[in-house]
This record gives structure tokens, sequence and C-alpha cells, in this order.
């Protein structure tokens, strides 16, 4: 994937978010980014490590959440994350065994039934309630 493959040095990456190099090894010391090595020991931080860096600059300067905070939203984000594609994962075997088990209540001729096309999961984002 593009987005994992490892393009810039930590000097490029610092100029790019506008942080200090020092920072960027603090994040990877407090085990927030955990960028790829060269054979020579040189960071190369990756699009999806400039994204999540992103995130972790945004919680920090915007919303004033510390270090240990960020970590726990980030964890809580990837288990969210697993969760999600987990679901996704058991809804399509769903789908499958709901499709087979038709399919074998067809061929044994079963009266009653009705003939429904397998419903699709979709995501909802919900949307908080306006305020009063």
């Amino acid at each position: 994937m593009e987005k994992e493959r490892p393009l810039y040095l930590i000097s490029t990456v610092a100029k790019m978010l506008n942080i200090h190099p020092q920072t960027l090894r603090l994040y990877e010391r407090e085990g927030l980014i955990k960028p790829a090595r060269t054979e020579g020991n040189t960071r190369l931080y990756s699009q999806e490590d400039i994204e999540r860096l992103k995130t972790i600059l945004t919680l920090t300067r915007e919303l004033g959440v510390n270090l240990a905070g960020v970590e726990i939203i980030l964890r809580l984000r990837e288990q969210i994350e697993e969760l999600q594609q987990e679901v996704e994962r058991l809804a399509t075997l769903l789908g499958r065994y709901m499709q087979v088990e038709i399919e074998r209540l067809q061929q044994e001729g079963r009266p009653g039934l009705v003939k429904v096309s397998p419903a699709h999961i979709v995501r909802v984002k919900v949307l908080e309630e306006e305020k009063s």
C-alpha cells in the first residue's frame, strides 16, 4: 500500500508539521508512532505515519490532551476499527449463511417462504441531536 510505504526523513516531517525533530523522537519513545528504519537506522515516515502524527498534534495542541490520553485515544480508535472490521466480516458470513439456508429451503420446497433478497448492513453515522 502506498500509504504505508516509508517516504520521509525526520527533518522533512518536522518541517511539514512545524514541530521539532525531538518531538518526533519523544513520540516514538512513548510508543505513539513507530517509523520504519533503514539499515543505517535512519527513521523513515510513511503517509500513514504523518496522518497519525497530525491526529496526535490535534489532540495535544487543539484539545489539550496529554500524551497518556493520546495513547489511550489512539488505542481505542484502533480497537474500534478492528471491531468494525470484525462486524463487517461477521455480517458477510451471516449473509452467506442466510443465502445458503434460503436456497436449501427452496430446494426442499418448503411452503410459505417469501423470496427476499439478503439485507445489507450499512454503517450509519449518528448525528447529535440539535440542542434546544
